[in-house]
């Protein structure tokens, strides 16, 4: 294995004293600690965590660091092997210290873990390395699955879930009337076998096979803000991916998307309605109730209007995100009614053959 240098790896000149040694590495170890990565980026933490450690553990107690400057890479060589290292077994083999189930000796080769109190050496305090990673990461560092307290195991830090993504497709005239809406997204939940840590006790959890999630469908109930808008987004607390280690849930943000249905039409933040009138109604006016998201209204039909007229609603649009709102928009379409008694349709009939005829757009005038 490439040598490493001690004192590279903690960013500190060979003159470093033992309170610079301890500070650079609390440094690292907050920047380099496994549980704030994840995904393949984890991996190269972990290693790089185990290296800073390495160092730190040789660097800050003296007599091993006086070997290190004396002897640099061979720093290990020549030192003292302990009383029960070779300790056979029955057959006479030699037994190595790693499988004693501690951790390894400096003498057996590899390099020991640090024992709690080295750990309270290099962070400070009665709660060491936990009182540390507690102020950095939160309260609830350290606390094991069971929620024992400092004198239990060290688990991994809660995280808080991650934020969840969602595309909410909102017909306008939804979006315009307002009110309580439920929908469908897929999330993952907390397993309910194991809480969403991944173990029962000794074993993998059968329930979610160590993930600690279950995917689902989650069916959520949304008030409609009055002031919704195309392209928006909506952040409902609570209901994004489980916290790992029992961490906070993270939230669900909505993004709408207000789209035309069979009755409105989107023009930006305006919208389009339809208004059937009679021939009679457009030529000679008329007053019309129209239903709008604020209740209905009665529209003034100017005499003599023509197929296609606007009429505008001022303020009874969507809402542009300024406090304003766009305008409510009745196209007039010419229509007759569903049924015609006889003496109706030959009043239409006579009206066909003394008019002169229409023509306009594609339509080409009849020529005689």
């Amino acid at each position: 294995m490439k040598f490493q240098d001690y004192y590279a790896l903690l960013g500190v000149p060979r003159t470093a004293s033992q309170d610079e040694i301890r500070k650079a590495y609390r440094k690292l170890a907050l920047q380099w600690h496994p549980d704030r990565h994840k995904g393949a980026a984890r991996t190269s933490a972990e290693e790089r965590f185990k290296r800073i450690s390495e160092a730190y553990e040789v660097l800050s107690d003296p007599a091993t660091r006086g070997k290190y400057d004396t002897f640099g890479e061979h720093w290990k060589h020549g030192q003292e092997v302990p009383p029960d290292f070779g300790a056979g077994d029955a057959g006479g083999g030699a037994r190595s210290q790693g499988a004693r189930g501690g951790a390894r000796g400096a003498g057996s080769g590899g390099t020991r873990r640090m024992t709690p109190e080295e750990f309270g050496r290099a962070f400070g305090g009665p709660g060491g390395f936990s009182d540390f990673f507690a102020h950095a990461f939160g309260p609830d560092y350290g606390r094991d699955v069971g929620g024992a307290g400092a004198g239990g195991r060290h688990a991994r830090f809660k995280h808080r879930g991650a934020d969840v993504r969602a595309e909410l497709v909102l017909p306008v005239g939804e979006a315009l009337a307002g009110g309580k809406r439920r929908f469908d997204v897929p999330a993952l939940t907390a397993c309910p076998r194991c809480g969403g840590v991944g173990s029962v006790g000794a074993h993998v959890c059968p329930r979610c096979v160590g993930v600690g999630t279950l995917r689902t469908d989650k069916t959520i109930e949304l008030n409609i803000p009055p002031d919704v808008r195309d392209g928006q987004t909506l952040r409902l607390a609570g209901l994004g991916e489980p916290g790992d280690e029992g961490g906070a849930p993270g939230d669900l943000l909505l993004s709408i998307q207000i789209t035309s249905d069979a009755l409105h039409r989107v023009q930006g933040r305006d919208v389009e309605v339809d208004l059937p009138v009679a021939p009679w109604e457009a030529v000679f006016g008329a007053s019309v109730d129209l239903r709008t998201p604020d209740g209905p209204v009665t529209l003034s039909v100017p005499p003599g209007s023509k197929a296609g007229a606007r009429l505008r609603l001022r303020g009874k649009g969507l809402a542009d995100g300024q406090g304003g709102r766009g305008d409510l928009y009745a196209v007039l379409r010419l229509t007759l009614p569903d049924t015609l008694d006889a003496s109706q349709r030959e009043l239409l009939a006579q009206l066909g053959r003394q008019s002169a005829g229409v023509h306009g757009g594609l339509r080409q005038e009849r020529v005689p």
